[in-house]
């Protein structure tokens, strides 16, 4: 199995803990950073520009990618100039539609054509990836953000639209695919192999890095005392049966006979 220095795909971490980000920024292996509107509300964060501004300011080495906040395509775009003056690193998240189900792509295309390094997000089919190739085609880097755990939250396979979209954007090395929305570690392993760009890993999933490579017997005694552990410090007792002197023949076990409701046999 590989280990974390052997992945060509770069892990970003997803999240809007600050303190979190900071410290994920001292791990070699976080190679950028993503957030969303969702993230930023559950972490509490009051001020957008000052939030964005700050940490590309302190952690200008690797992109980070901050999403409009506008459900209309005029004011998507004024807001993803100005987050684009954030800094050097930033890449503007736009969504692949307005929440009409209106595509997206000639507002990304127009960004392109001004340089605003693009993140098109919450993409889930190959039809959505080549409207935004077309968008992107010629412009700075991008990146294109594939749902995965959504999809397959819907019991499809997302690896054959992922591979997909590889194919598809494979004329265009400015284009880089990012898995998102992974739900188990095993996701940066399979992100790896069919050689996606980028995979975001929310902060709590990234915590689970060092179980990479753990030896399964030995995590399966892990797994053993933790349950012992557990049920010790919950107290939870269970008495042990009382044994019953043997009186004429046996038929079946006494405890079963009481379960199943069998009358004494005289």
């Amino acid at each position: 199995m590989p280990d974390v220095a052997s992945f060509r795909v770069k892990i970003f971490a997803d999240g809007a803990d600050r303190a979190s980000i900071l410290e994920l920024a001292d791990n070699p292996w976080i190679r950028g950073f993503t957030t969303n509107p969702t993230l930023l509300r559950k972490a509490g964060i009051t001020d957008y520009e000052s939030f964005g501004k700050s940490l590309a300011y302190t952690i200008p080495d690797r992109p980070f990618s901050f999403e409009v906040l506008s459900d209309d395509f005029d004011e998507m775009e004024q807001q993803a100039l100005r987050i684009a003056c954030w800094g050097e690193n930033v890449y503007v998240k736009i969504p692949i539609t307005d929440t009409r189900g209106r595509s997206s792509a000639a507002l990304v295309a127009r960004l392109a054509e001004q340089g605003v390094k693009v993140n098109v997000t919450a993409l889930m089919t190959l039809e959505q990836v080549d409207a935004v190739i077309w968008a992107l085609r010629h412009g700075p880097p991008s990146c294109i953000s594939i749902f995965a755990g959504r999809i397959a939250d819907t019991g499809c396979d997302p690896l054959p639209i992922l591979c997909g979209a590889l194919e598809h954007i494979r004329a265009y090395p400015q284009i880089e695919l990012i898995w998102a929305s992974p739900r188990e570690l095993f996701n940066i392993v399979q992100a790896d192999a069919i050689g996606c760009h980028i995979i975001t890993v929310t902060h709590d999933l990234l915590k689970k890095l060092p179980l990479l490579n753990r030896d399964l017997t030995d995590y399966s005694l892990e797994t053993v005392k933790m349950f012992v552990d557990d049920a010790r410090a919950a107290k939870f007792t269970l008495e042990a049966p009382v044994a019953v002197p043997r009186r004429g023949p046996v038929l079946a076990p006494a405890a079963t006979l009481a379960c199943l409701g069998t009358p004494d046999i005289a």
